[in-house]
């Protein structure tokens, strides 16, 4: 039997949001229009618009609205569109949205309340959670690694040139030993939940890749499920045993091809 993988953004969030326990979780993400664009920016002021379907970040793109001076009250509003390294400013909502509807050309976009990353050396990152099935066939968390966004880059993917760090580099300026422990059972108890609630949907899921952002009082947060997860990145950590994990589980549920033994 096939692993599931299902590419709909918007349908896996409806899934998630299903759960009273998760919905805390999962930043406030709506369908594209332009009339929900200011909607969003006026309650948080950034967004990101992202493709429903789509992988390594391609497409992504984020809105800041701000006022030049906020201390006076008749500075007005400017909008900074942002996508790869390029940015641009605008006046009005409407000038934006011009160049907005050519970039998204049709296609079925959400938009996402924006969460203000921690950083590392000035770069912001974020986290990808991988979770499987074991040997018993219940939902576990397996590994944690973070991901340093590129030079002005908007996004921390691999393929946009994002860095892969050990999660115990990225946060030993912000938490001490008890305090990243307790980050990390939070994360693993999420890294399930998710599972199990996306398998009452999806009851041939194996493994997801869940993409977490930490914000500035150290909460998590869910902003998307990969149900196609790389597993290489795992496998530069230090400790081996965790990709060994990785690659016995994956090998069980038919992922990866057992070694043959001579």
């Amino acid at each position: 039997m096939s692993i599931q993988r299902v590419s709909s953004k918007w349908e896996k969030t409806k899934v998630l949001t299903r759960s009273s326990w998760l919905n805390g979780y999962i930043p406030d993400t709506r369908p594209y229009s332009a009339e929900q664009l200011q909607v969003m920016l006026e309650q948080y002021n950034t967004v990101f618009i992202k493709p429903d379907r789509g992988t390594y970040g391609i497409g992504v793109m984020s809105v800041e609205r701000y006022q030049d001076n906020p201390s006076s009250p008749d500075s007005p509003w400017l909008y900074k569109l942002r996508y790869g390294i390029e940015s641009r400013v605008f006046n009005t909502p409407a000038e934006m949205n011009t160049i907005l509807t050519e970039r998204i050309n049709g296609k079925f976009y959400v938009i996402q309340r924006g969460i203000h990353l921690l950083t590392h050396e000035s770069r912001k990152f974020d986290l990808r959670v991988l979770v499987q099935k074991n040997l018993k066939g219940a939902w576990e968390t397996t590994g944690f690694i973070g991901r340093v966004a590129g030079p002005q880059k908007i996004v921390t993917n691999h393929h946009n040139g994002g860095k892969i760090k050990p999660i115990e580099d990225l946060f030993k300026d912000y938490l001490d030993a008890k305090g990243l422990a307790a980050l990390i059972h939070e994360l693993r108890v999420l890294g399930s939940k998710v599972g199990y609630q996306l398998e009452k949907k999806y009851p041939r899921l194996k493994e997801i890749g869940l993409d977490i952002a930490v914000d500035g009082e150290f909460r998590p947060w869910l902003l998307e499920v990969n149900t196609l997860p790389a597993l290489f990145p795992f496998k530069r950590l230090a400790d081996k045993t965790i990709y060994q994990k990785i690659q016995k589980y994956a090998q069980a549920y038919g992922r990866l091809r057992k070694k043959k033994t001579s």
